[in-house]
């Protein structure tokens, strides 16, 4: 039985993810979890994420995932609250992120969890056609991840300290794509109070 399979078993409510799985509880002060494999609804882009590319990709994302829900209320008898939105990061040099933060050189790709028994024939039936949307299950295994409140543009020196200091010290490399995690609703939140998890994957 899936962890997701699992988990809902235990409720016969809506579930909500951020509660029951532990990865998303994060608090501040660098933290070394283990990420199981996670299904996510996907969409890639580049370039400053203050632009209407990146908004246009956040208005793709959410329609499929209430979709999908409703579907999987329906037919399934199966309820959970949408997750909030997600985004890998990474650039040809990572100091575009920590140092020079130049945001026109990033790469993206804008994520929202869905639980394992939502299958690709599920999402064909809700996708658009030429969606640029795809259903993809993520392997992160180990990371490092700390929950950081403020700005967006103040996560440099987090950043910079988890990259140079916290993972070499505790004898890990970094590997795959910077991972972050919006808790909080930035249309509504003030920046000084944003809610975000940084994780990044290592291997010893």
């Amino acid at each position: 039985m899936s962890l997701c399979q699992h988990l809902s078993m235990a409720d016969t409510g809506k579930v909500d993810f951020k509660k029951t799985l532990a990865v998303y509880r994060a608090r501040r002060g660098f933290q070394v979890v283990d990420v199981p494999d996670l299904q996510y609804l996907m969409i890639d882009g580049h370039g400053d994420p203050n632009t209407a590319v990146f908004t246009e990709a956040v208005e793709a994302l959410y329609p499929l995932a209430y979709k999908l829900k409703f579907a999987s209320k329906k037919t399934l008898g199966r309820d959970y609250v949408v997750m909030p939105l997600e985004g890998l990061w990474w650039a040809g040099d990572m100091d575009a992120f920590t140092a020079a933060r130049d945001k026109s050189r990033w790469d993206w790709t804008l994520m929202i969890m869905v639980p394992d028994w939502i299958t690709p024939r599920m999402f064909a039936e809700v996708a658009p056609a030429g969606s640029r949307v795809r259903l993809e299950t993520l392997a992160e295994g180990r990371c490092v991840q700390t929950l950081h409140v403020g700005s967006y543009d103040d996560e440099a020196g987090v950043l910079a300290e988890m990259h140079s200091s916290f993972i070499p010290s505790r004898g890990f490399t970094m590997v795959g794509k910077h991972h972050e995690i919006y808790l909080s609703d930035r249309r509504k939140t003030e920046p000084s109070r944003l809610r975000t998890i940084l994780r990044q994957p290592v291997r010893e």
